[in-house]
């Protein structure tokens, strides 16, 4: 069976990731390259959430070090160990060795940082004992089916199926650093690739690349996709199938575990893939979509960088009160307004109901959901779980 990787950048993250089919999740501390949006205090209770439904975590601990970052990090790593973390995924060769030295049962993934393009550096890899190799983003399938062969059968290939490209090979980027001062390959990236490009004739005549008049996106990678094509890369040798995210948004894991978990479910039952969750994939947050460099050369989105995101998150299901749900309001919402559910349960999800009543807080009817966060009791047709999400169609 495939493995279904989903980032947890958070703890309220690695719960909906979990709620909704994830596998395993990825998650990162002081030492990953999402340092900003970390789990560094709630590691432990992560893992331990995890194992609580019979899932994985791995730890992110992908900096490329400096030589003053060594103790701290075997204390890191120790700690992960105690805690029962399932892996470490790790790039820097010193961070790998001294995993190796200071946790020797603990599973070692080679991070996408650490550019495995090819079978003899994965080789290379497995010699060193790694469990993992997780290949770099710039590969094909054709060359994932090699790297397959030549690798020993205990050790497991992940590769991305969704969610945004770097520009950069395999995230080797100084752009950041250079224009920022943050580090990207520190955990610090300020995506200026994502940013809007003008050039000047001398003094400030502007003259613009392409045809937006807001600028030009000539570093702007298109997002992944590859939802059509799991068959493929698990007939290659992939194992696990990793979604990109841990810095989005909680509604964005949830939807795109949804669509992944459908996906795959179908893949391994040898039924077609599900018109819902072609669907899905276009509900949440996401630049146009292309298929990397699985079928050849990535696609650059030259129209914008802004991401399109045709659906709004309104409200999360705390728990259910007779004929009633507890919602949490994430987005202001009315009655009258046509709600559609994203729900774990498969057959409930992508379901539309008319919201014609709703109570506050002290039982008051209301009409208006517009408190930040605020708990209102509605009824909902349709059965929905703790963690389950309610969404509202952009007009």
């Amino acid at each position: 069976m495939a493995e279904l990787l989903a980032p947890a950048g958070d703890i309220e993250k690695l719960k909906t990731a979990l709620h909704f089919g994830a596998d395993a999740v990825y998650a990162g501390g002081g030492f990953s390259l999402r340092a900003d949006k970390s789990m560094d205090g709630d590691m432990a209770e992560g893992i331990r959430l995890a194992h609580e439904v019979g899932k994985k975590l791995y730890a992110a601990v992908n900096i490329y070090a400096r030589d003053d970052d060594f103790t701290a990090i075997a204390d890191y790593i120790k700690m992960l160990d105690a805690s029962g973390a399932d892996g470490i995924i790790a790039a820097d060769p010193g961070i790998i060795s001294l995993a190796r030295k200071c946790a020797p049962n603990l599973h070692v993934h080679v991070s996408t940082q650490a550019n495995t393009t090819n079978s003899y550096a994965a080789a290379f890899w497995a010699d060193m004992g790694v469990k993992r190799i997780v290949a770099a983003r710039e590969m094909s399938i054709e060359n994932i089916k090699r790297m397959r062969d030549m690798l020993p059968g205990d050790v497991e290939i992940e590769s991305f199926v969704h969610g945004a490209m770097c520009i950069s090979y395999s995230g080797r980027c100084l752009l950041s650093d250079y224009l920022t001062g943050r580090g990207s390959n520190r955990g610090d990236c300020a995506q200026p690739c994502r940013w809007e490009y003008t050039i000047t004739a001398g003094g400030n005549t502007p003259l613009t690349i392409g045809e937006s008049d807001r600028g030009s996106y000539i570093l702007n990678s298109a997002d992944m996709c590859m939802i059509e094509h799991l068959k493929e890369l698990k007939d290659a040798g992939v194992y696990s199938f990793k979604i990109e995210g841990r810095m989005k948004t909680r509604y964005y894991c949830a939807s795109a575990v949804s669509a992944y978990r459908a996906a795959i479910d179908a893949m391994e039952e040898g039924r077609p893939l599900p018109p819902s969750a072609l669907e899905e994939v276009n509900k949440h947050s996401h630049r146009a979509y292309s298929t990397g460099f699985y079928f050849g050369d990535a696609k650059v989105s030259y129209e914008t960088s802004r991401p399109a995101q045709e659906y709004d998150f309104v409200g999360i299901v705390l728990a259910r009160d007779g004929d009633e749900y507890v919602v949490e309001q994430r987005g202001r919402f009315k009655c009258g307004e046509v709600l559609e559910t994203l729900c774990a349960e498969s057959g409930n999800t992508a379901k539309t109901f008319t919201l014609e009543r709703m109570r506050g807080g002290d039982g008051e009817e209301i009409t208006d959901a517009k408190l930040v966060r605020e708990k209102v009791k509605i009824i909902c047709p349709v059965p929905m779980r703790e963690g389950d999400m309610l969404r509202r169609r952009r007009v």
